[in-house]
């Protein structure tokens, strides 16, 4: 599983290209027109090719690994200016808020204190990387018994438990010191293999049934005193959501909510469509489009392994790390995409079904009945699987 809430952490690295700029999470922002007019005359390329294909009536999807291309905008080459748009950094990397409309008497200012106050109260309970987080008082505690949690930060663990019960251990937020022990946590350390009786003594710690929550008195107990949580899975697509009940409080029904890559699509873009979202081709050496579709009202999250990951000896070790094992994945998966009804699920589940990868993961999407888009590595390139929920989700009306 990934590195948490704090150091950036590579997900889905969205790009969303509207018109006025194409920006990539974690890559620096272009902005000279020649960029804009290139850029923007590929996409519609792209989607003359798909369309002249027919293929898409088999919408695909973008970390992260989301690399997510917007498209809204690159119908043409004029600058159109969402009325509200307000990125920045959090939670070890960056949020981008877009809406195509505000409702009268919405201010600015206001909705842009109102979202990082609560990106920022997020951010207090989840966190690895803050001290006196909530995660990280529980995490630094040698105290086994139960400690009071709060009501958010037990939704968040109540839903990883029974994802990790879904998905056969998969899924396991007591990965933190399988992270921190291949150096992608927020302990900072060599990227070197560790040995493997580090390994073993590190996973006798590492079982998301050393969490016991108690329900009626809001409470956690750990079995073991070095058991330690990482939310990263599905904290930023827990925030995304919590970000987009904000812009409903506020009347606001045409957005796009996006953090690391995880994302939250409602209404319609500038133009009055769709958004438009495209998956990149997991391809570490260059950027390019896998599939684009239009899609709003759901979630969205992608997760792979092609950009993280640290080579020793000749041998690629990826920061996607199987719970169960305590190793790294090696299977051929490169990428898999969830769409659901909240983005802390398809977070969550883009993580399993990538620990899982292609066979045990597609089963388990299939049982699930989960909307899924797998990218397969083989030699003769990459090969696409999608679940019959998805083929079904992601038509498009001829």
């Amino acid at each position: 599983m990934r590195s948490c809430c704090g150091r950036r952490a590579f997900r889905a690295s969205p790009i969303r290209c509207v018109g006025e700029r194409i920006m990539a999470t974690g890559v620096s922002e272009f902005r000279e027109v020649a960029w804009r007019a290139c850029l923007c005359f590929i996409c519609n390329i792209y989607l003359q090719r798909i369309t002249m294909k027919k293929i898409i009536s088999k919408r695909g999807l973008s970390l992260s690994l989301i690399l997510v291309f917007l498209l809204s905008g690159c119908a043409n080459n004029s600058v159109e200016k969402y009325p509200f748009n307000f990125s920045g950094p959090t939670m070890g990397t960056s949020f981008s808020v877009k809406a195509s409309q505000l409702p009268q008497g919405v201010k600015t200012y206001r909705l842009e204190t109102l979202i990082k106050n609560r990106l920022d109260e997020i951010n207090q309970r989840m966190s690895t990387y803050i001290s006196d987080s909530e995660v990280a008082l529980i995490n630094s505690s040698p105290n086994p018994g139960a400690t009071f949690i709060t009501p958010e930060l037990e939704k968040v663990m109540l839903q990883a438990q029974e994802i990790s019960e879904l998905s056969n251990g998969a899924f396991d937020i007591t990965v933190a010191p399988l992270v921190n022990l291949w150096g992608f946590g927020p302990e900072k350390t060599d990227n070197k293999a560790p040995k493997a009786e580090e390994i073993q003594q590190v996973l006798e710690v590492v079982n998301y049934k050393n969490l016991v929550i108690n329900k009626r008195i809001t409470t956690l107990s750990k079995t073991k005193p070095d058991v330690a949580i990482d939310l990263s899975s599905l904290a930023k697509g827990y925030a995304v959501d919590e970000v987009a009940k904000v812009l409903d409080k506020q009347g606001i029904t045409d957005y796009m909510v996006e953090i690391g890559g995880e994302l939250y699509l409602k209404g319609k873009n500038l133009q009055g469509e769709n958004w438009h979202i495209a998956i990149e081709k997991p391809n570490a050496e260059k950027r390019e489009l896998q599939r684009v579709l239009p899609i709003t009202d759901i979630a969205m999250a992608t997760s792979g392994d092609y950009r993280n990951f640290f080579e020793q000896d000749g041998k690629r070790f990826s920061h996607t790390i199987d719970p169960r094992t305590g190793y790294p994945i090696t299977h051929k998966l490169a990428s898999v995409t969830v769409l659901s009804d909240t983005t802390m699920k398809a977070d969550a589940w883009a993580t399993a079904l990538m620990v899982l990868g292609e066979e045990e993961g597609y089963k388990i999407a299939e049982q699930q009945k989960l909307v899924a888009f797998f990218i397969i590595k083989t030699d003769q390139g990459f090969v696409e699987k999608e679940t019959p929920a998805f083929s079904e989700q992601t038509k498009v009306e001829q």
